[in-house]
């Protein structure tokens, strides 16, 4: 269930950023086959994130581009997000709690 019929103003979320969108799409499909979010995160993402398995803690809004806001704030819980495209690269982004 898609909770945006609340306003929420803190959030969880973890993250893999890669720079290539192929990339970016097969490790979602291998995270959709059951791989270890956390370990695809520290071996792949170029994130200073990927240290923690992706964690970026919990977050305001406006802390993060417009474009992963969005997504953070709107998806689904639980579900991975992606790929979102930012200046950054490609995100894969699991929303874990929202407050």
């Amino acid at each position: 269930m898609n909770d945006t019929s609340q306003t929420f103003t803190k959030v969880k979320a973890r993250h893999i950023l890669v720079a290539d969108e192929a990339l970016c799409n097969s490790l979602k499909a291998q995270i959709n086959s059951f791989e270890d979010f956390d370990r695809l995160a520290r071996e792949y993402s170029t994130c200073p994130s990927a240290k923690v398995g992706g964690d970026l803690g919990i977050f305001g809004k406006g802390v993060m581009v417009p474009e992963f806001d969005e997504v953070v704030f709107s998806a689904p819980l639980n579900e991975v997000q992606g790929p979102v495209k930012t200046q950054f690269g490609y995100h894969l982004i699991w929303i874990t709690n929202r407050k």
